[in-house]
């Protein structure tokens, strides 16, 4: 079974447990590496969070280092107030024996990358403070990329403000330079954003169905999408973060157009937004004094939400 190499970035709360879970089991995935940021709550909590749900899935082999604690320029914030204090719905999971690497996340990112005998895909489902630094910071090692698939930003809507999503109005500059970088090397970006994001969903019904099968996985499944769906008060959680991996996996399940990309990075009420130009008529263009965006980026508007609502399924209790 040809599988693909792949490092996550994570600021694993609730839904980054749940894309985690998948990328940890599916066996279409390589797993080679999980890097850490502060983001949904303290990088040190993200840490072991992430080390929990590793072993959770039975995946003590995938190597897991502690990153960036605060963004490039602006203090931390959080969103204990969506994945609760531990970041993981506090339901009692975060667990483990298991200590970090003891490299830097970038270091981390440098040594795997820098190793890489075939191109890997890097999936980072929040800030993108620790990859930024790597392209700072040892630019070389860009080179083992094949492509960037990351959870954030959208086209029409924001979430942790009016116009901002949560992972890039957390660290617009990283996300910036990230999107940058990867123009000029021509590293594929594929965005999955607020417009899909919220779409691929699983019913209260279907999670305790989760929790009832008995394995340790299908329960801690089950009760991240019950925690959400008590939180919001609703029959039906997304999966969140996970569909950054289902787009990994099964890529025919979203439709992406490339479009100019670019992050604002200073206006009052839009700091962190992704200004994604969807114009089609070159008079405009010919007319804008800013020019076209260099960060050509494939971003999907369109998902398939019961297909990777079912692979994540069906992946998450084997």
């Amino acid at each position: 079974m040809q599988k693909t190499p792949v490092i996550m970035d994570v600021d694993t709360g609730v839904d980054d447990a749940c894309a985690l879970l998948l990328a940890a089991l599916d066996p279409t995935v390589d797993l080679r590496a999980v890097t850490c940021v502060g983001g949904n709550t303290d990088v040190d909590q993200v840490t072991r969070n992430t080390l929990a749900v590793l072993e959770i899935a039975g995946r003590e082999d995938v190597v897991v280092a502690r990153g960036a604690q605060r963004p490039l320029i602006e203090r931390a914030v959080h969103a204990r107030h969506v994945h609760g204090d531990d970041g993981m719905g506090d339901l009692g999971w975060v667990h483990t024996q298991r200590d970090p690497d003891p490299r830097h996340a970038v270091e981390l990112l440098r040594d795997v990358l820098g190793a890489a005998t075939e191109p890997i895909t890097l999936v980072p489902t929040a800030p993108m403070t620790n990859i930024a630094l790597l392209a700072r910071t040892y630019p070389e090692a860009l080179r083992g990329l094949g492509r960037i698939v990351f959870m954030g930003g959208a086209a029409q809507r924001g979430n942790a403000t009016a116009s901002a999503e949560f992972n890039v109005f957390h660290d617009p500059e990283a996300t910036a330079i990230v999107l940058d970088v990867a123009a000029e090397r021509g590293i594929p970006v594929t965005m999955y954003g607020l417009d899909v994001f919220y779409d691929p969903t699983v019913t209260r019904a279907q999670a305790k169905e989760l929790i009832a099968s008995g394995g340790d996985t299908a329960r801690l499944a089950g009760e991240l999408i019950e925690f959400q769906c008590e939180r919001f008060g609703s029959e039906q959680a997304t999966i969140g973060d996970a569909g950054a991996v289902c787009a990994v996996i099964d890529p025919d399940g979203i439709g992406t157009t490339a479009l100019p990309v670019r992050v604002e990075l200073t206006g009052t009420w839009s700091r962190g937004r992704t200004i994604v130009d969807v114009r089609d008529w070159s008079g405009d263009l010919a007319h804008d004094p800013h020019g076209r965006a260099d960060a050509m980026v494939d971003v999907a508007l369109e998902v398939d939400a019961r297909r990777y609502a079912d692979l994540w399924l069906s992946t998450v209790d084997p």
